[in-house]
């Protein structure tokens, strides 16, 4: 079995080819390992320990329901379960949603989440933070004390509920462009479709 971080690192050498299509990723959830760092990287965040839709939390996760939750992709008959939906609340008074998966779900979407990773991570230019490893709204506003020097003011926007709001089919056509490997991105359509 492959180290998780050689499989990661072998992806991540295609990275800024953008002419390079990945194939056989489908095959990388059937590693065990990878779901040893899902685990480790799920489990470190405290908020995680909230039970999912499925009432569990990631106390119970065991390498017999890793093994089973392996089996299943195999065959893929895998299918993951509608989110709990929760609101919290926003600094400005309002709410705002929040899907909670299973445990089960929340190690597959971690799994596919490190190979994404690895897939686009070279790709994206460096004045890009948002949701980026070792990046986030304080190393733009550092890039942006240091290299801007353009304005004085600045125009804060939200795109109301973008996510909820997302096509996935423009989704999944352009993971296509990259991605050659229909079961993978059949498993991310399941996800983007569990609903809540």
């Amino acid at each position: 079995m492959r180290n998780p971080e050689t499989i990661l690192n072998s992806l991540s050498a295609h990275s800024k080819d953008v002419h390079y299509k990945y194939e056989r990723l489908y095959r990388i959830l059937f590693n065990e390992q990878m779901f040893y760092v899902a685990y480790q990287r799920i489990y470190a965040k405290p908020g995680n320990m909230t039970p999912g839709s499925d009432g569990k939390t990631i106390d119970g996760m065991s390498v017999d329901r890793i093994g089973h939750l392996i089996a299943a992709l195999k065959d893929e008959s895998y299918m993951p379960t509608p989110a709990r939906r929760v609101y919290i609340p926003k600094k400005n008074g309002k709410k705002r949603p929040l899907g909670i998966p299973s445990i089960e779900d929340k190690m597959v979407q971690e799994v596919v989440r490190l190979i994404l990773e690895a897939v686009y991570e070279g790709h994206f230019e460096n004045t890009s933070h948002g949701f980026r490893p070792r990046r986030s709204c304080h190393t733009a506003l550092r890039s942006i004390q240091t290299l801007f020097t353009g304005a004085n003011w600045f125009i804060e926007g939200d795109i109301k509920g973008f996510f909820d709001n997302i096509d996935h089919h423009i989704l999944i056509e352009t993971l296509r462009e990259r991605i050659s490997d229909e079961r993978f991105l059949r498993l991310i359509w399941k996800l983007l479709k569990a609903g809540y």
